[in-house]
């Protein structure tokens, strides 16, 4: 690992050329023995700093269409959180599927399971077919895994019947020395970030790019309102910021004046700090309160100059669904990517089919709406949101973090990297310094 890094370094491609891929590396790692340590917890309880550990493994072949890519940062989603904590299932289930598909598959059905959805590194190898990718690519990686062997797959990939998201349902993920991915995962790294700057995006910077921008979801236009929960989150942020960058007007939902603070920040004028103004949407765990969402309705025209909201950007799920539907306008839009705070929705059907309203579904994003989400932030349109980096033994405290909502923006993990502030191209110093601000803008609050 360290030629591998002096290579790097030497900031010449070449010398990475023709390095031999090391026998083992070391990645963070959930273990099938594990997988029943807490039960009986509740899940805010939880703690992803048992469960998640740096393991020495070995280095998975390397596959035809595939590349071993050396791991400079990585990020924690939220999907590292609910590995860690084995919600709301196992992923060795999701492993052991995988490995009954191929020979090649077998590789990633181990009794442990190397985690992370999103890398910044530089590829060290390639495996039969690969055209586009050489040894020495300065690279990060988007995490959708397809096999595109079903036509299904052909006019969007998301609908492949194999695709997966790599590094949560698949193995060899991005938190670690090394990780393996199929080359149509791999996009230019932005060159005027840091490593663990374009560490940040990948995986969230791609959803929301789908949910909101995509013809396959929100399709937003210029003038609309939309309505962003988790505003300075990890999704929310770059949402609030394809909101603006689009030309529309984010009602962003926060739960402090820090946060709210960030939102400013990006250029956001309408915000509500939830907890501030007290909004409780249910009553107990089993009944919601509709009182509570025509006040949020009445607060949202408050902000928006008596207009509704012609879109929602939803994650939390469960806490937040019946209010996303309720405050939407007539004909509206809930896009939904995700459950963070439960899976199991609950909403008063009689004003979404007597308005007339949709509920359009996401998940994560194709290789072209990857690639197009990827090209903003190396043009500066759209900026990573990076808040705190960790070095990959403490990978635990970050997920737990993460799972307690005690971040803002992303969180960066080093991997290969031995300090922040590595890997701005010396040519893109000048772009750089122009949005340096911008860059910055969730470091200090």
């Amino acid at each position: 690992m360290k030629q591998i890094l002096e290579a790097i370094q030497s900031g010449d491609p070449t010398a990475v050329q023709g390095l031999q891929v090391p026998e083992s590396y070391r990645g963070v790692t959930v273990r099938k023995d594990e997988v029943g340590m807490f039960e009986g917890v509740a899940s805010r309880d939880k703690d992803p700093r048992k469960s998640l550990h740096v393991d020495e493994v070995a280095t998975p072949e390397l596959g035809p269409g595939e590349a071993i890519v050396a791991v400079m940062a990585s990020s924690v989603n939220f999907n590292t959180v609910w590995t860690s904590i084995f919600e709301p299932v196992s992923t060795f289930g999701f492993l052991e599927r995988y490995g009954r598909l191929s020979e090649l598959t077998k590789r990633h059905d181990l009794p442990y399971h190397v985690v992370g959805s999103d890398l910044s590194g530089v590829v060290l190898a390639v495996g039969p077919g690969v055209t586009k990718w050489k040894a020495g690519d300065v690279v990060v990686a988007h995490c959708l895994s397809v096999e595109l062997e079903d036509h299904q797959g052909h006019d969007d990939s998301m609908m492949d019947p194999q695709q997966r998201i790599w590094g949560f349902e698949t193995n060899f993920g991005g938190l670690a020395e090394l990780a393996l991915v199929k080359a149509n995962q791999l996009m230019p790294k932005p060159a005027h970030l840091t490593w663990e700057e374009a560490a940040v995006p990948g995986l969230v910077n791609s959803t929301a790019y789908r949910q909101l921008v995509s013809k396959n979801a929100g399709q937003m236009k210029q003038g609309d309102n939309v309505l962003v929960w988790g505003a300075s989150g990890g999704l929310g942020s770059y949402a609030t910021q394809y909101v603006l960058n689009g030309g529309g007007t984010p009602v962003c939902v926060v739960s402090s004046p820090e946060k709210a603070e960030i939102c400013r920040r990006m250029g956001a004028e309408l915000i509500i700090d939830r907890s501030a103004e007290g909004y409780a949407f249910w009553k107990d765990e089993h009944t919601q309160d509709p009182k509570e969402w025509q006040r949020f309705g009445k607060r949202i025209r408050e902000l928006t100059g008596g207009e509704d909201i012609d879109i929602v950007f939803e994650h939390p799920g469960r806490e937040t669904f019946g209010a996303s539907v309720y405050v939407t306008r007539k004909g509206g839009v809930i896009t939904t990517c995700a459950s963070t705070s439960g899976y199991m929705h609950q909403y008063d059907n009689r004003y979404l089919w007597m308005n007339l309203k949709r509920i359009v579904s996401s998940h994560f994003a194709n290789y072209r709406e990857s690639w197009e989400a990827n090209r903003l932030i190396a043009k500066g349109q759209i900026h990573p949101t990076l808040s705190k980096t960790y070095a990959l033994e403490d990978t635990g405290q970050a997920a737990y973090d993460v799972h307690k909502n005690l971040h803002q923006g992303k969180v960066g993990v080093l991997c290969l990297a031995p300090e922040k502030g590595l890997g701005v191209a010396p040519e893109a110093a000048d772009f750089r310094a122009k949005h340096l601000d911008a860059i910055n803008r969730f470091q200090d609050v």
